[in-house]
């Protein structure tokens, strides 16, 4: 197994641990009337891979080291970083418009995407009673 492989399963389950813990310590303070956890986390994601891309362009990090805190770490904490770095490569690239559509996009169909999930589940299990 290439060590790329090693180092991306390291960060994955550093993300996913750090994601449930965070998930569980956020509401204990905060509350549960407002997903404080999911907001809290998304930005955190977000700040860590914008941090990690800038950081990547100057230092000289190994590509494993790479892959570990943008993919594994960051890609198990949270898929926002992601959504949120490409939409500002998009801007930073000049096209405006297709980082707005990209963004509006996402965020519109990913929620019609949820409902169409929940619909077709409640179809597929309905009570046959």
């Amino acid at each position: 197994m290439p060590l790329l492989y090693l180092y991306l399963a390291a960060g994955g389950v550093a993300g996913t641990l750090a994601r449930y813990g965070l998930g569980k310590w956020i509401p204990s303070w905060a509350g549960t009337g407002f997903p404080w956890a999911t907001l809290a986390i998304n930005l955190a994601g977000s700040l860590v891979l914008g941090f990690a891309a800038r950081a990547f362009e100057t230092l000289p990090v190994a590509p494993e080291v790479r892959g570990m805190v943008a993919v594994g770490f960051c890609g198990a904490f949270t898929t926002f970083s992601t959504f949120g770095l490409e939409t500002v490569t998009l801007m930073q690239e000049g096209q405006w418009a297709r980082a707005w559509l990209y963004a509006a996009g996402s965020v519109a169909l990913g929620v019609l995407a949820v409902l169409a999930g929940m619909a077709l589940a409640g179809a597929a299990f309905r009570s046959r009673g």
